[in-house]
């Protein structure tokens, strides 16, 4: 297996961390891991990064609110965070056959 190197990896990890003051949305209700997505009109928390963690900043109304609130932080964390690299698909499966000829009872075998 290859090794990433340790300063390849902080590098890569830096990308991936939020920057201090970036704000994110939380749902709240007794769902809260559910999606941003889902319940639009349902209140949402306000968080914001010090630098170690995220903490309470506010409250709003519903999703569009929030959003308002929070300012493009979402879109420039989504661009910051690098897709995985993927430079060929997998290979193709065989298809499934079994393992035992099944005939009809009665029939010769051929």
């Amino acid at each position: 297996m290859d090794e990433e190197p340790l300063e390849q990896w902080a590098e890569r990890r830096a990308r991936r961390r939020p920057v201090r003051g970036e704000r994110r949305l939380a749902p709240l209700g007794d769902r809260a891991e559910q999606g941003a997505h889902v319940d639009p009109d349902a209140p949402r928390a306000i968080q914001e990064w010090d630098g170690h963690q995220w903490t309470p900043a506010g409250v709003a109304e519903n999703l569009s609110a929030a959003t308002g609130e929070i300012g493009p932080d979402a879109h420039a964390r989504a661009e910051r965070v690098a897709l995985p690299e993927s430079r060929k698909l997998p290979p193709r499966p065989e298809p499934w056959r079994p393992t035992e000829v099944f005939r009809r009872p009665g029939t010769p075998p051929s």
